[in-house]
């Protein structure tokens, strides 16, 4: 029982197939476990996302504008708390 060269390819062309297709299978299942690992791992650091930080970053921007305002006005009222008589230019209210 000899079989041709043709055949004996093809046979090993199914087999080169097959394992490929079992070597794509085993990559997805370590991939999917990397991944769900990996998430378990950022979970457990209590990461935020990148809403939350961008949100966080814009109020913290609004409170020290907010501070410079502050300290301006401030900055102000003890100008006129040592000289009284001293005209401060009124502050913008915009």
């Amino acid at each position: 029982m000899s079989q041709s060269p043709n055949r004996m390819f093809d046979e090993f062309a199914k087999l080169m197939t097959d394992a490929a297709g079992v070597a794509q299978g085993a990559k997805r299942e370590v991939e999917t476990a990397f991944r769900a690992q990996i998430e378990r791992f950022m979970s457990d650091m209590d990461l935020v996302s990148r809403d939350e930080f961008d949100t966080v970053k814009d109020m913290a921007i609004k409170a020290l504008d907010e501070v410079e305002k502050l300290e301006e006005r401030l900055s102000a009222a003890e100008k006129r708390l040592v000289d009284p008589d001293e005209k401060v230019a009124p502050e913008d209210k915009t």
